[in-house]
């Protein structure tokens, strides 16, 4: 009994406590039929589960906030705002980034870039170096690289003489830039490519045949002064500009090799038959020599051996006299140093 008086004077001191509990509720004429009633305070709620918790379902009074928490709930709509601001900005500069990036591109010094544009075909300017803007999907730049390039390629021509020549060709070209529009509308990107092999291969083959096999090589010069200027003359009809030309390689063929092998080797035959008959036409006079001498030997006497073996001591003695580590004729075995003269008698 002393629980029970207990809690029903809590549940008293809870209904005094809120006067608007006990008046009787009046329906509103204005209002809607069904609409749900207001929401009970918070003591309101309590109450009727007072007798459950041994707890005092008073209303408890409110709780005043800290100074500072309170600036901080007032300045949460500013910073709120501030956060909501941030967070536009950077889904407008995700949404603008790529746009801003496929709106520009940028041409190196080596380089110029022509652009085409989907409503006015391809534009006749070409652009230079730098940064520049574009419309995005609109227009569409292609950048040309205008460096000098080397370009080598061989070609198999026949000459004057009906021989095959194996020629290589190095090229330096470049394009024209004041007309990079027409190359890529006519040629595209790989214009090079397309153009010197053929244009190439063309001149080599008609310049070769105005040669025989030989002349390559001892009208070198000449021939390669004709090469630079019919291509250069050729690739101006592509607008493409060559800054050097040059016949870096030249081979025979194999019919030409085997000729020439032929022709030394008939040369060699030749030789040795000529040295042949010197030799016969040189023995022959000796020995025509060596009976005209006897004849007159005979017929005259020993007065010509005589005389050669004079001009030969004569000679002889010439030389020693010049030999630095001589200082007298040798007069030994008789004197036949001086061929067969006696040294007493040719003294006297």
């Amino acid at each position: 009994m002393g629980c029970h008086g207990h809690i029903i004077r809590e549940i008293k001191e809870g209904l005094a406590a809120d006067p608007t509990r006990n008046k009787p509720r009046h329906r509103k004429t204005h209002s809607k039929p069904h609409s749900d009633p207001p929401p009970p305070a918070p003591n309101q709620i309590l109450l009727p589960f007072a007798w459950v918790f041994p707890l005092r379902a008073a209303a408890s009074p409110e709780i005043p906030h800290h100074p500072r928490e309170r600036g901080t709930m007032a300045g949460g709509p500013t910073a709120v705002s501030f956060l909501t601001n941030i967070a536009k900005a950077a889904a407008g500069l995700g949404f603008g980034a790529p746009i801003l990036s496929a709106s520009l591109f940028t041409v190196d010094g080596s380089e110029r870039t022509v652009i085409f544009d989907r409503f006015r075909g391809m534009l006749p300017q070409t652009v230079s170096e730098g940064t520049h803007f574009i419309v995005p999907w609109l227009q569409k730049p292609y950048i040309f690289d205008i460096r000098t390039r080397p370009h080598n390629f061989s070609s198999n021509s026949g000459t004057k003489d009906l021989q095959m020549v194996n020629l290589t060709l190095r090229l330096l070209s470049r394009p024209d830039v004041e007309h990079l529009p027409t190359i890529f509308t006519s040629l595209g990107l790989e214009y090079d490519d397309k153009v010197l092999p053929s244009i190439g291969n063309e001149v080599l083959k008609a310049v070769v045949a105005q040669f025989n096999a030989d002349q390559l090589l001892t009208e070198r010069p000449h021939v390669s002064a004709l090469v630079r200027d019919a291509l250069i003359r050729r690739a101006r009809e592509f607008n493409i500009i060559l800054d050097d030309v040059a016949i870096t390689h030249l081979s025979y063929g194999i019919e030409f090799s085997q000729a020439q092998e032929a022709e030394r080797s008939k040369f060699l035959v030749a030789k040795a038959e000529q040295e042949k008959r010197a030799a016969i036409v040189r023995a022959e006079g000796e020995s025509e020599s060596a009976r005209l001498i006897s004849e007159a030997t005979a017929m005259a006497g020993n007065g010509l051996i005589e005389l050669r073996r004079i001009e030969a001591a004569k000679e002889i003695a010439a030389e020693l006299s010049r030999t630095p580590n001589v200082a007298y004729i040798p007069s030994g075995d008789n004197g036949k140093m001086l061929l067969g003269l006696d040294a007493a008698g040719f003294g006297r």
